[in-house]
């Protein structure tokens, strides 16, 4: 920002020197405040009576200052003329004030904050400039918030209604240039941006305004911001009325000039107010407290007292009486800490040939740093809220009303809240005692009268009636020319992609002129890459055709919503598979038979192991024991084991196992049924794996994505791949084979390959679709052609237009119904049961180290040898039975002879009626019987 011509001069006169000095008592009886205002402006006269209403309530309350009375001292400064305002704030820093309250105009502001830092002289300002820091000038406290925060909010706006490009006009000064900078920051946060600025001077003529609005409505964007001065912008809203630009389609936004002025005069002219119907604006927020409406019940006789009848109170008002009170509860921790008024001239300050500024009655506030250090400490509750600032010397919570200017007045339709950066229907101060909820899902706004009266969110941009045709780029395709190609005989361009972009245009509610250009000479398939490359440096307005939508060509570009679902799949060469004796090893890959016989062997020798020492039937010879472990085991295949299980672990194994054993038969059974049933296709592919597996070269259309892809996220060489330039050549080095010049496999676009396969018969899809991509029409970044074609396609898709332009020009023939099958793998892997096997495996380990750990317990607290011999003798050998006590019972004649005739093994002693047995004898042999 450049310095006024003054400045250098009165800088290098404000030095720091040993002058007279001027000192008064710790409290003295009356301490000059002042104030910098242009009086005859709507907010200057608003700030008037704030300040004078203030200073009556504080002097009022002798519990504030202790007896010290507030003296303001105003100077008239003018904002239009910025010399003329300049000169005056300056004449007025003579005065021995030790605060400064204004001024109201951002270009007046920069120079007295230059003048403030080195008179130590606190300003007190509640210019919105977001340039004016803290960091640069000290002495300044923003007492209003920022236009960082009020951009933030006009940009969430934006935002909000989907517009992503507006128009911004603004006076030419610091105050506008500063203000729409902070927009264009705050937009691009958003994705969107400002596409035409347009700046004008305060004195602008009528003509010029005109001439300006003319230039702006030949834009593109019908959404307009408008940052300026009241008496400005009241002229542009009246002159864009007569040009017809307050009408349908266009949207206008105020920044907060238009709601003080609006809420600071009683009675705005019926011309005016009709000028602006629909007009959103913008109003620092001030919650509704009761000292609100004492200020307000009250203002009526304090602007008739001050020759400001006819001015309401505004946010303004508002804060430059919450200002004042600033000051004086600083004022009052100042005197409480010691703090003393003195002020010291600097002998240097000279007018260098007998000016009228009088620079050497410019004092020092010697204590100034003391004051302003109170001062950014202040901690209360005032009309506008609670008055607090933060680190940055801004007032802490930020909000904005959003209001709708209608009928007479004007409506709040919600708020805008620093605190969660979001729109809102509920008031700020309603949201402070809750964590902040930031999710956009949250936003909302009642409802907005537009511009033309109209409920309905205009769409925000036009085709400008000045607009250039578009060119759009086309793809000239060499083969699959069914999807877009250059008719030789008209030289128009034709195709299902072609059909699609037209009809999608034809729901457009506005005209759009284009002409399509090929891109490509025909020969050979052009690369798509390089078209949408196109478009990023402005050589195509747009790009048709069968364009897949990848990463890297989003980054430099924007896409509609996909008219067609596609994805990478493999084409491979196929034959009918003949079923031969031995299909009924098929459903399970050699891996997995050898696992599943191996699992069968160890769960066998598992329970075995179990139940060797207590169940007879896992006892005997070695082999009969071998014999008895292989029949358990494989006789668990159809749950026809017949061995009983006593162990409690080796039941616990033998039932995951069966678990195990459901699952495996029951996918076999599925896989042979499939089989043995259904017409099967052979092929060396199975799916993506073996691609990257294998050395054999692959095939790739012309142009298309699949090479990268291959490449880049499959790592499969560069070099095994081969472009292929048609279908004919597709057919052909598929019947080569990787042996004779041609290609095991061709990974390509899955529209491609149903028309392919609609005329060649021999080759099929291998495996699943890998990539799940579609095909969309790309334009430049944020256009709003971009939204409005995905709409109209979704709109397509809904009425079954998009089906019938498929119909047309893709639909199959019957090759494809006969041979368009998926080939995958129907033999079931390892893979899919690894899971199970390992359950089995860990129930197994877990079952044997319990076991051993219990046998290896008894056989040290029963065995006085110890040796691994006796101990594996000790476990091989049979348990003894429990020493128990055995209860008798008497067995009539009648059982006695069952058993004989049952021919069930008997007692060792000779069992004769009414004899005696032990009765688990009898228990086994009844229920031998019982069986």
């Amino acid at each position: 920002m450049e310095i006024p011509f003054l400045m250098p001069l009165v800088l290098s006169l404000l030095l720091f020197s040993n002058g007279i000095c001027k000192s008064l008592a710790a409290r003295p009886p009356v301490v000059n405040i002042g104030s910098i205002l242009q009086l005859n402006s709507t907010t200057g006269g608003v700030s008037e009576v704030a300040i004078h209403a203030a200073l009556e309530d504080i002097n009022s309350d002798p519990t504030v200052l202790n007896g010290t009375t507030l003296n303001v001292l105003m100077k008239d400064a003018s904002c239009l003329d910025g010399f003329l305002g300049m000169v005056q704030a300056l004449q007025f820093m003579e005065t021995d004030a030790i605060a400064i309250i204004g001024p109201q105009c951002s270009t007046i502001a920069h120079i007295i904050s230059f003048v403030a830092n080195e008179l130590r002289v606190p300003m007190m300002s509640f210019a919105s400039d977001a340039t004016l820091s803290s960091i640069q000038f000290p002495f300044f406290v923003r007492t209003a918030p920022s236009d960082l925060y009020q951009m933030a909010a006009v940009a969430e706006v934006v935002d909000y209604n989907h517009w992503k490009i507006v128009t911004a006009v603004y006076i030419d000064d610091d105050y506008g240039r500063n203000g729409i900078a902070a927009l264009d920051d705050a937009l691009t946060a958003k994705r969107c941006k400002i596409s035409y600025k347009v700046g004008f001077p305060a004195n602008a003529k009528n003509s010029d305004l005109i001439n300006l609005l003319v230039s702006v409505s030949y834009m593109e964007s019908r959404v307009i911001i408008l940052h300026t001065s009241a008496a400005n912008g009241l002229r542009l809203f009246s002159m864009a009325n007569r040009l017809n630009m307050m009408g349908n389609g266009y949207v206008w936004i105020a920044t907060d000039w238009l709601s003080a002025y609006l809420d600071s005069n009683s009675s705005v002219p019926a011309d005016i107010i009709y000028g602006m119907q629909g007009v959103l604006t913008l109003r620092p927020h001030t919650p509704n407290s009761k000292m609100k409406s004492n200020l307000i019940s009250k203002w009526s006789s304090l602007s008739k007292k001050y020759n400001h009848s006819d001015l309401r109170l505004s946010s303004y008002g508002v804060y430059v009486y919450d200002s004042v009170w600033a000051v004086a509860h600083a004022l009052d921790a100042f005197f409480d800490d010691g703090g003393r008024i003195s002020f010291s001239n600097d002998s240097r300050l000279r007018d260098a040939t007998g000016g009228t500024l009088h620079l050497e009655a410019m004092s020092i506030f010697d204590m100034g740093n003391k004051l302003l250090e109170k001062i950014r400490k202040v901690n209360f509750t005032g009309v506008s809220g609670k008055v607090q600032f933060d680190a940055s010397g801004d007032l802490i919570r930020p909000s904005y009303d959003i209001i709708n200017v209608l009928g007479n007045g004007m409506r709040t339709i919600g708020f805008w809240s620093n605190y969660s950066g979001l729109l809102s229907t509920v008031p700020p101060e309603d949201l402070y005692s809750k964590p902040p909820n930031t999710s956009l899902a949250n936003q909302r706004l009642y409802d907005v009268i537009w511009p033309g009266e109209t409920s309905q969110r205009p769409r925000g941009w036009v085709f400008p009636s000045n607009a250039k045709e578009l060119k759009i780029g086309v793809p000239n395709r060499f083969s699959f020319k069914e999807f877009v190609t250059k008719d030789n005989v008209t030289g128009s361009m034709k195709g299902y992609c072609i059909d699609v972009f037209t009809q999608a245009l034809a729901l457009l509610p506005y005209p759009v002129t284009y002409k399509f250009v090929p891109f490509g000479r025909g020969t050979e398939n052009p690369h798509y890459d390089k078209l949408v490359q196109m478009i990023e440096s402005n050589e195509f307005d747009g790009a048709i055709g069968d364009i897949a939508i990848t990463m890297n060509r989003t980054v430099i570009a924007d896409f509609t919503q996909p008219f067609i679902e596609t994805g990478l799949v493999i084409l491979s060469p196929v034959k009918k598979h003949i079923t031969t004796s031995w299909a009924f090893l098929q459903p399970f890959t050699l891996e997995m038979w050898c696992i599943t016989g191996v699992f069968f062997l160890v769960v066998g020798v598992v329970v075995w192991v179990l139940e060797h020492r207590i169940n007879d039937e896992f006892r005997g010879s070695p082999r009969q024991q071998m014999i008895t472990i292989f029949w358990f085991s494989f006789s668990t295949l159809f749950f026809a084991h017949r061995e009983n299980t006593m162990s409690t672990l080796g039941r616990g194994v033998l039932l995951i196992w069966l678990f195990v054993v459901l699952i495996i038969q029951s996918s076999y059974t599925a896989s042979l049924t499939s089989i043995l049933t259904v017409q099967q296709l052979d092929t060396s592919i199975r799916g993506i794996d073996d691609l990257k597996n294998s050395d054999d070269p692959v095939g790739f259309q012309v142009g298309s994505f699949a090479q990268e892809y291959m490449v880049k996220e499959l790592n499969i060489s560069r070099s095994r791949l081969r472009p292929l330039g048609s279908p004919q050549e597709y057919a052909e080095a598929l019947k080569l084979g990787p042996k004779k010049g041609g290609v095991m496999a061709i990974v390509d676009e899955r529209p491609y390959v149903e028309l392919f396969l609609s005329s060649y018969c021999k080759i099929a899809v291998a495996g699943s679709d890998f990539t799940s991509r579609g095909w969309g029409f790309a334009f430049p970044r944020d256009s709003p052609l971009q939204v409005d074609l995905s709409t109209a396609i979704l709109s397509l898709s809904e009425n079954g237009e998009l089906q019938r332009i498929h119909d047309k020009w893709l639909k199959t023939g019957e090759c494809a119904t006969d041979s368009n099958e998926f080939i995958d793998s129907n033999q079931l892997r390892l893979e899919s049961f690894w899971g199970l096997f390992l359950i089995c495996g860990v129930a197994c380990v877990l079952a044997l180290l319990i076991y051993f750990g219990i046998m290896l317990r008894k056989y040290l607290r029963h065995e006085p040898k110890k040796s691994l011999r006796r101990f594996i003798s000790f476990v091989d050998d049979k348990e003894p039975p429990k020493n128990r006590k055995k209860r008798s019972v008497s067995l009539p004649a009648s059982s006695t002879n069952s058993l004989a005739a049952l021919d069930i093994e008997r007692p060792a002693r000779p069992v004769r009626s009414g004899s005696v047995v032990d009765i688990e004898d009898y228990a086994v042999s009844r229920s031998a019987y019982l069986i």
